[in-house]
């Protein structure tokens, strides 16, 4: 190969037939000779390598600005007296560009780049280098083939023994837990009820700490319009295993899909701690009452009711059990005279309710005291009337028989004549709650004179 250099640029030409050989090609296209590639010869290189091997050696007693003077020296002197690097002859037989005819001598002697290197080289010049070439490519070709054929045998093997190992998982998965549940289900989608109890009745005896057959077996029950059945799948499950908070949640579920939301307060009230601790998001605390229902007070009381964010509250104050249907607190409820059992529950945004919390009141008003009786205790000689003083809100009872009265006496409706002889006259007064007055008491003795 022969390297001009032209307008700065270095090109390539074949030093065989002179063809111009472009940048990265390994052959000539017009020969077929092989490219040979050698770094450009430099005469600073052997100037500087001999200086520095004679100072280490002993043998050139240069000190290290010696060297450094000589090279810049000799760089100075190669830039200006150097005639070109190449001929047609080979890289040495040009003046070097270091002006050293030494070392250009040398090198020329050598032939770098002469015809004898390549006539004596490795590669046949008559153009043998393309055979040779092919012979490779073809050699390479077949063992890709190779190694395609044995990555193809090999991935049919995987593929068997990945086949085989999907059987013997698919029939192992078919009698395990999952697989007789999963095959459960199926008969539920093809409404063969019976044969799918059958399936969850066998996983819950392979498997009895597991939730979903319990679930199954509720979900027959529940297609058939039986839910009592379905929720004794859970509670008879849940006596037994009183710790398993799966079964506890899948029960909650259960009342949850069936709207039986009021049961979940009930089956959680007694739970382990482990159960409650788990499903505390299905526990919901009941509404707080502002009034204690300890004491008895003596006028008109305002009840106010507050619960948990999110919660809404109902309350009866019939002594019935309060449910989503029943009133709905918005503002203080009235306690009145008497007595009144206030009853309400706190429901969240799921809908689930609390435990109804229930308190009773009481509340007495001060009452008239004993009636004013007229007349008198006294004796009387003529016809004389009994009067009971009625306030409004009132009604009076007595009687003339020496007991005391009640609600059940003779109700006094207007003034009452005196008995003849001697009469014991007590009464009462009752007001709208049915509290009743001290007792007022009157001794008369009537002896009607003669003519009378």
């Amino acid at each position: 190969m022969i390297k001009l250099a032209v307008g700065g640029y270095h090109k390539m030409k074949c030093r065989y037939c002179g063809h111009e050989i472009p940048d990265g090609m390994l052959y000539c296209e017009e020969c077929g000779k092989e490219v040979r590639i050698v770094p450009d010869y430099n005469p600073l290189d052997d100037m500087l390598t001999a200086q520095v091997k004679g100072a280490i050696s002993g043998e050139n007693d240069y000190s290290e600005d010696d060297i450094y003077e000589s090279v810049r020296n000799t760089t100075a002197m190669g830039r200006s007296t150097g005639a070109g690097r190449y001929t047609s002859a080979g890289r040495g037989t040009g003046t070097g560009r270091n002006g050293a005819t030494g070392n250009t001598a040398g090198r020329s002697a050598a032939g770098r780049n002469t015809a004898g290197r390549n006539t004596s080289g490795r590669r046949n010049t008559s153009g043998g280098s393309l055979p040779e070439r092919e012979r490779r490519r073809r050699q390479a070709e077949r063992k890709k083939a190779l190694r395609r054929k044995r990555r193809q045998r090999a991935l049919i093997i995987l593929a068997v023994l990945a086949v085989a190992v999907i059987a013997a998982c698919f029939a192992i998965y078919q009698t395990s837990y999952a697989g007789i549940v999963n095959k459960g289900y199926k008969a539920i989608e093809s409404k063969e009820y019976d044969k799918s109890a059958q399936y969850f009745q066998k996983a819950i005896a392979k498997n009895g700490k597991k939730a979903e057959a319990y679930a199954g077996l509720a979900k027959v029950y529940t297609k058939q319009d039986d839910l009592d059945k379905a929720e004794s799948v859970f509670l008879n499950a849940i006596d037994k295993q009183p710790k398993n908070t799966d079964i506890y949640e899948a029960c909650v579920q259960f009342y949850m899909d069936t709207d039986q939301k009021a049961e979940i307060p009930l089956l959680l009230e007694d739970a382990q701690d482990n159960v409650r601790e788990t499903l505390a998001g299905y526990i919901v605390k009941g509404p707080k009452f502002s009034l204690d229902d300890s004491e008895t007070f003596e006028d008109v009381q305002e009840l106010s009711l507050s619960a948990g964010n999110g919660c809404t509250i109902y309350y009866t104050t019939d002594e019935t059990d309060p449910t989503v249907k029943s009133t709905k607190y918005a503002e203080p409820i009235q306690i009145g005279e008497g007595e009144t059992v206030v009853s309400a529950i706190a429901v969240n945004k799921k809908g689930i309710p609390s435990l109804p919390v229930k308190k009773t009141y009481t509340v007495e008003l001060p009452i008239e005291d004993a009636p004013a009786v007229s007349p008198s205790t006294g004796q009387y000689e003529s016809a004389t009337q009994i009067e009971i003083k009625v306030p409004e809100g009132y009604e009076a009872y007595y009687t003339m028989d020496k007991s005391d009265p009640t609600t059940a006496s003779t109700k006094y409706v207007g003034p009452i004549d005196m008995p003849e002889g001697e009469t014991i006259f007590k009464a009462i007064l009752v007001n709208a709650k049915g509290r009743t007055s001290g007792v007022t008491t009157r001794n008369y003795v009537l002896e009607l004179s003669q003519g009378e």
